[in-house]
């Protein structure tokens, strides 16, 4: 029997955190942080963690960076715990790290990291990797037409890894793609749309 199977969905709650990387500062937006770009009416680093949490997230992670003062102002971030990433000028990567050291220690035994600005990624695709979770040793990530993409649940036995080439905007690739055959995909497609909201010319996906 794996770890997985023994658990209730209360506790697999418990052990699947949500890490939202939301530091950005929207460079090629005008220096708008992306975290703070309006979609359906509220913030996207709230519309982001309301999935997460529909998703089953029990417990949240939010990294801030630009403009971090007045994400926190202006956005609903209730209950979640707010990792400030002095470094997040340096890319993805920096937030990652932030994020996955903000989690050692909790009894977390994976994390499920999604975007700020990929809305298009709802609750049912972040539920559906969530629910791939095994043990600590799990990674797996959503799979659009079977190409790989965000969310992607790393678990606790490879943080260290990560951490250690997580550098510039390339996040967990380096490590990921030396870890493929490992990667239990899950086909997200029918549910979620994976654009990013990176330029001028995306802010027509936000409602």
């Amino acid at each position: 029997m794996t770890d997985n199977e023994a658990l209730t969905e209360d506790q697999v709650g418990d052990r699947v955190a949500g890490l939202l990387l939301a530091a950005g500062g929207g460079r090629r937006l005008g220096g708008r942080p992306k975290a703070l770009l309006e979609h359906r009416g509220h913030p996207l680093v709230e519309h982001a963690v309301g999935a997460l949490r529909a998703a089953g997230c029990a417990r949240v992670h939010v990294v801030l960076g630009a403009r971090a003062e007045d994400v926190r102002a202006r956005a609903a971030l209730d209950d979640c715990v707010l990792v400030d990433n002095p470094d997040w000028e340096q890319g993805m990567g920096s937030s990652l790290r932030a994020g996955l050291r903000s989690l050692t220690g909790t009894g977390a035994r994976a994390a499920l990291v999604c975007l700020v600005d990929q809305p298009g990624i709802g609750a049912e695709a972040m539920a559906r990797v969530r629910a791939a979770y095994r043990d600590e040793t799990s990674l797996v990530s959503a799979a659009y037409a079977g190409v790989r993409g965000h969310p992607v649940l790393l678990g606790a036995a490879h943080w260290a890894g990560i951490a250690a080439t997580a550098t510039g905007d390339r996040g967990a690739r380096a490590y990921l793609r030396e870890h493929e055959a490992e990667i239990a995909l899950v086909e997200c497609g029918d549910v979620a749309r994976p654009y990013d909201i990176d330029t001028e010319a995306d802010l027509v996906h936000l409602e």
